[in-house]
């Protein structure tokens, strides 16, 4: 039911950012349809290039910018980027001559409505495909693109000019309007990921600040090709024409295809873990699922703390692989049931865990946490030990687990929770403690409100 209720938060937030661009969209074709950029002239120029040249670079865009759709890549996360599509969305944005001395005439209106067109028709094609594209993070995508497009033809700087009639005054100075579109493109960016991050928090229930950190720091190396790669596009068109287009894109493909194959490993990482993780319920030590169970449950708990999507990660890792070090016992724990052992085997246990971890030679930060995944809170209070919280979080999280088993009940949950309690300050960490309880009261949620639903449901077919 976990992800009935996870997927209906998703629809609401996809909902709210397709509507917005929408609105940006319609509003960019109304200003379009009102003042025609073919009628127009721009500043300081009697007259501008031909209209063909003109309709014959946005159409290169179009094209390109719809290619560029088709050829999404999944980051993890699941969030999907098309980064020849915004690249080329970029350039469009900052394009003011092709081939030609004379500024190009379309305005920002007409840069939005073209990457708009563009973009519907990727999207089009890709559903014809069975690719269907995920709402939230194409309206990301348009909107940053039509931030940038505001911002270098149409916010006034000094003098009333914008960045677009500057670059007729920076001829002898080209570092200038490199500078200025690059500026211009992390802002762009910056704004999508503020709006990617609100999303993945409203959708997750997580920290806004982490979740723009983790967007942040995750999107830096794609977003630097990108910026790179629009602003080198619109620089040479100057003396290059359309033709820079694919010349200045096919370092981005390359990148892009680096990006899919890191993605692909990284999942690929993931299910090796996973599938590691299942030799102690194969062997009897442990539960079926038990090790999912705990993964779960530490994963939401980091959460709720606000630790990084990396450190989650991480803590996922070592949660799956928690009780590994049971293959080393030779009589297995009734059960599975680790925090009912002596303290002696549960310490031999993570040792023992670590130890197994730290021989695939990649899983260094796995294995510490491991290791001290059974030492008491006390040893951080008293002693002032340095206990990764991670590895309290995991001590937690088994424990809750161990008590209630794969079928918890009401009852079991009840006198789990009052079991852990008793060692509060003690043997587990209060903001843990609470960050579980905070978790639990969620999940108690969701299943009311799904069973309700349920129950409409049901009622309104009969």
């Amino acid at each position: 039911m976990k992800p009935v209720l996870r997927f209906g938060r998703r629809l609401r937030v996809e909902a709210v950012l397709a509507t917005i661009g929408a609105l940006v969209a319609v509003f960019a074709l109304m200003r379009v349809l009102v003042d025609p950029f073919w009628l127009a002239s721009p500043a300081g120029q009697a007259t501008g290039p031909p209209l063909d040249l003109e309709l014959g670079v946005l159409l290169a865009f179009v094209v390109t910018i719809a290619v560029g759709e088709l050829n999404r890549i999944t980051l993890p996360g699941a969030r999907e980027s098309a980064p020849m599509s915004l690249a080329a969305a970029f350039a469009l944005a900052m394009t003011s001559g092709v081939g030609s001395a004379q500024p190009l005439r379309f305005d920002a209106w007409v840069a939005i409505v073209a990457t708009a067109l563009a973009m519907l028709i990727g999207t089009g094609v890709s559903a014809l495909v069975h690719r269907p594209t995920r709402p939230d993070d194409l309206a990301a995508r348009f909107l940053c693109a039509a931030v940038l497009a505001v911002l270098f033809r149409q916010v006034p700087l000094s003098g009333g000019s914008t960045l677009l009639t500057l670059q007729t005054t920076w001829t002898q100075q080209r570092w200038l309007s490199a500078i200025s579109m690059l500026l211009a493109s992390a802002v762009a960016l910056v704004v999508q990921s503020l709006i990617t991050a609100t999303g993945t928090a409203l959708r997750e229930h997580l920290s806004w600040r982490q979740s723009v950190v983790d967007e942040l720091r995750r999107a830096a190396g794609l977003s630097t090709a990108l910026a790179a790669s629009g602003a080198l596009i619109a620089l040479a068109e100057h003396p290059l024409g359309i033709v820079a287009i694919p010349v200045f894109l096919v370092p981005l493909v390359l990148t892009q295809f680096a990006v899919r194959r890191f993605a692909s490993v990284r999942q690929t990482y993931g299910q090796t873990i996973r599938t590691l993780s299942r030799l102690t319920e194969i062997g009897g030590y442990t539960p079926t699922d038990h090790p999912t169970r705990v993964a779960d449950l530490s994963v939401g708990m980091a959460k709720v703390i606000g630790m990084s999507e990396r450190d989650t990660l991480e803590l996922e890792y070592a949660a799956l692989l928690h009780d590994i070090g049971q293959v080393a016992l030779r009589t297995p724990i009734p059960g599975g049931a680790t925090m009912l052992a002596a303290p002696t085997d549960q310490d031999r246990i993570a040792r023992d865990g670590a130890e197994i971890v730290r021989q695939t030679g990649v899983l260094d930060d796995v294995a510490t946490i491991l290791e001290a995944q059974a030492k008491p809170y006390r040893h951080v209070r008293e002693l002032g030990e340095p206990i990764p919280i991670s590895s309290r979080i995991i001590k937690v999280a088994n424990a809750y687990d161990d008590l209630v088993g794969d079928k918890p009940t009401p009852a079991s949950q009840a006198s789990a929770i009052e079991r852990i309690h008793l060692g509060l300050g003690y043997e587990y960490d209060p903001a843990v403690v609470d960050a579980l309880s905070r978790v639990l009261a969620r999940r108690e949620g969701r299943e009311g409100r799904e069973g309700r639903e349920g129950r409409e449901g049901r009622e309104g077919r009969t």
